[in-house]
């Protein structure tokens, strides 16, 4: 038996106050005992243990910087509790460690020293959204952010729409909050009438609001975007 620590990938909330709602009594559990924490925003998630209520003072708890700037060198250090049997739990700015947000260097070198890894099961804003959209949920494609560009980003769309139809895929992207109607603009300006296309916003949330249809109905729709997190996913037809 290993007398090395197990790492934890630990799903944080993707809205303010949702915690009761998306975190399970597991989570908190295994949370309990874990005293050592590589996060993407060390105020964010001493914000949201804290929520959890499941700790005495979360000033014994530590914490060290797990970000995009993260390089392997740094590694060894980070992850040094697990070497002493000492459990490490990894928690992201929103959502799921690894899945478009920071983790994935820290699972690999789990993989390569032998170190256990656990997910916890939370919420994925990817997942729920493609779960709500009706698109195709066997065969999809999750591309992060396009072009901030006009031109290289009706391009992009183009090309994605493409490989859409040939694959019969569903494509998935984000924006940041204040660029949503920019996104939605350059959608329908670059995609065909007949697409299929779904707005996922506030998801979890009581302000959540997930609406799919073609191109040619959003067009006549009107919408104004919410300064909120979103998720924007098309399939052609």
């Amino acid at each position: 038996m290993s007398n090395k620590g197990k790492l934890y990938l630990v799903p944080t909330v993707i809205a303010d106050g949702t915690a009761d709602k998306v975190i399970s009594d597991y989570v908190r559990e295994v949370l309990k005992p874990i005293r050592f924490f590589l996060v993407e925003d060390i105020r964010t998630a001493r914000r949201f243990l804290s929520s959890l209520n499941i700790y005495p003072s979360i000033e014994q708890l530590y914490f060290n910087s797990l970000d995009k700037n993260t390089t392997e060198a740094e590694l060894p250090q980070l992850m040094s509790p697990l070497g002493k049997g000492k459990p490490v739990a990894i928690i992201s700015e929103s959502g799921c460690p690894g899945v478009a947000d920071p983790g994935a260097i820290a699972v690999r070198y789990a993989h390569r020293n032998g170190i256990d890894v656990e997910a916890l099961v939370g919420p994925s804003s990817i997942l729920l959204a493609l779960m709500a959209s009706g698109l195709n949920g066997q065969r999809f494609s999750f591309n992060g952010y396009l072009p901030v560009e006009a031109n290289e980003a009706n391009q992009a769309i183009r090309k994605f729409e493409h490989e859409s139809k040939a694959r019969i895929q569903t494509q998935i992207f984000i924006e940041t909050p204040y660029r949503n109607n920019a996104l939605l603009s350059h959608l329908l300006k670059a995609l065909k009438d007949d697409t299929l296309l779904c707005v996922a916003v506030n998801l979890t949330s009581e302000l959540e609001n997930v609406k799919t249809q073609t191109v040619k109905e959003w067009k006549t729709a009107e919408i104004t975007l919410p300064k909120a997190p979103a998720l924007f996913l098309f399939l052609a037809q």
